[in-house]
């Protein structure tokens, strides 16, 4: 029996939910897909957001030869094949799903094709694709980043299921859908896998109707979560319970996810890059060795790759959970940015301007700079001269605030000795 999310999979631009901002009318890739010029493309998003099913609209629209391949189960001589049948064809489209998971030499194999024309790329990513994709295959193709589906985007699947079944026969009443939303996390293809598996656990024996509710919803999943989960959906759940196991400087709770995804087959490059991006992200500077460690780690983790590196990542993982936290950097740049954001593109003080020129000079560009090094008078402030360096309107404006850890503190009391009232530290 096909799968409801199949079923369901739209055919048409007009039928796609969400997206808008690409699909819309008048968007951008719309407009393209209309001209019938598209460029090769990566479609970046979360997963369940529809970029296979974007693909395959696109191909269907133009009438194009449409192929598609797994990065997971797939290889050079995979690819080879389908570019080789792609010279007998007109305009072939090669879809290629988690493309993030293809190596160097495997991205290399694209890059003829997609230069001479004799396939159009569109590749399907739910990592940054700057970190992922090749920088020779990334210039070739045009990067659309696919958002999460909001709530009203759900309703509309909702809908569209509870329609599916009226048209069977089956009366399904959404009594309440809060638990639907939460179960999915904006994906689409977990909302009806969970809607699908509710309705068949829950139809009464006469088999014409049910009400779903809550209470329902979280019943049946939690009672069948192997089956709900067997496409493997709890992937950025895990991922999830990892990094909070982790800020939560519990060991044991990040141990245990980290064997979970090891036994899972999860790509070990993955696991490691996001402990990178936790060291500064939740440790920063209460402790800079955790960034020099997750790097080292990810380092170690592309030389040697499973299953040796398993130790490396419990090394990795176990230091960061027991480490001194502090999102202070993080937030230090949320701060600054959402002061770009509001107040724009304020103009460089003059004094810290670079002044290359004698016209540049002449214009004071540089004028009353002090060299810090100039103060260098082996006073404890030594190497230090107050002058502003934020733009007019934003003088004085505190981003950073050191934690609490120990290392921090004597961050603070060394940013107070040198700047007093200033930024209040």
């Amino acid at each position: 029996m096909t799968p409801l999310a199949e079923t369901l999979r739209p055919k048409s631009l007009d039928e796609y939910i969400g997206q808008q901002h690409l699909v819309g009318p008048g968007a951008v890739l719309r407009t393209l897909i209309e001209s019938g010029q598209i460029p090769s493309m990566i479609l970046w998003g979360p997963p369940g957001i529809g970029k296979t099913t974007l693909a395959m609209i696109i191909s269907q629209t133009l009438h194009r030869p449409f192929h598609t391949l797994s990065a997971i189960s797939s290889g050079v001589k995979e690819v080879r094949d389908v570019i080789n049948k792609a010279q007998e064809e007109e305009g072939a489209i090669l879809f290629i799903d988690e493309i993030h998971r293809f190596n160097k030499s495997q991205q290399d194999s694209l890059l003829g094709a997609v230069e001479r024309g004799t396939i159009t790329l569109i590749g399907a990513t739910t990592e940054n694709p700057s970190f992922e994709v090749i920088s020779a295959l990334l210039s070739r193709c045009q990067v659309y980043v696919l958002k999460e589906f909001d709530e009203s985007d759900m309703r509309q699947l909702i809908g569209s299921a509870v329609r599916h079944y009226a048209g069977l026969g089956v009366s399904v009443e959404v009594k309440e859908d809060e638990a639907l939303m939460r179960i999915s996390g904006g994906d689409a293809r977990k909302l009806l896998n969970a809607m699908e598996l509710v309705v068949n656990k829950s139809l009464p024996k006469d088999g014409h109707g049910v009400v779903l509710d809550n209470a329902t919803v979280t019943a049946v999943i939690q009672q069948n979560l192997a089956f709900y989960d067997k496409g493997g959906e709890m992937h950025y759940d895990i991922i999830s319970a990892f990094i909070k196991s982790m800020r939560g400087s519990d060991p044991n709770g990040a141990v245990y996810w980290l064997a979970r995804m090891i036994e899972g087959g999860e790509d070990p490059l993955f696991i490691a890059r996001r402990m990178l991006i936790f060291a500064s992200e939740d440790i920063g500077n209460a402790n800079p060795n955790a960034l020099l460690l997750a790097n080292a780690t990810f380092d170690a983790v592309s030389k040697i790759g499973y299953p040796e590196c398993r130790i490396n990542l419990s090394q990795c993982a176990c230091y960061l959970a027991c480490s001194a936290k502090s999102n202070a950097t993080y937030m230090a740049l949320a701060n600054a940015q959402a002061a770009v954001k509001r107040w724009g593109d304020l103009p460089v003080p003059l004094h810290i301007r670079n002044a290359p020129t004698k016209l540049m000079k002449n214009l004071g560009y540089g004028d009353g700079y002090k060299y810090a090094h100039d103060f260098n008078d082996g006073a404890a402030l030594g190497g230090f001269a107050e002058q502003e360096y934020l733009p007019q309107g934003l003088e004085g404006t505190c981003f950073y605030q050191p934690g609490t850890t120990p290392r921090e503190e004597e961050t603070r009391r060394s940013l107070r000795a040198r700047w007093g009232t200033k930024y209040n530290y």
